[in-house]
């Protein structure tokens, strides 16, 4: 399993925008689930910062992920270009590959 970890900073007023573009059956969700190596995308709230969110986007391998970007780019972009009209700030946090037993 390989996890892509993002932070935004929500512009005031834009957070229900913003969960409708980055959450469950939102934008991103709809373009990483036109492959079958994406497995699902997290949207998570920050309860004492109303307006960060983290994003946990879940891919079998760290290659597919890298495919599809490689793939989709233009599409990724243009997606990604609507986001910064509700953002302030994002920043990739990380990427990460699960350890196995």
């Amino acid at each position: 399993m390989f996890l892509v970890l993002w932070e935004y900073e929500v512009k005031p007023g834009c957070e229900k925008p913003f969960e409708k573009l980055y959450g469950p059956a939102g934008a991103w969700d709809e373009l990483f689930r036109t492959d079958s190596h994406y497995r699902e995308t997290r949207l998570l709230h920050d309860p004492f910062r109303s307006n960060v969110y983290l994003t946990l986007d879940f891919w079998t391998t760290r290659h597919s992920y890298e495919a599809f970007l490689a793939t989709h780019k233009s599409e990724y972009q243009a997606i990604d270009a609507l986001g910064e009209n509700l953002t302030l700030s994002e920043r990739r946090l990380g990427v990460y590959e699960l350890v196995a037993p």
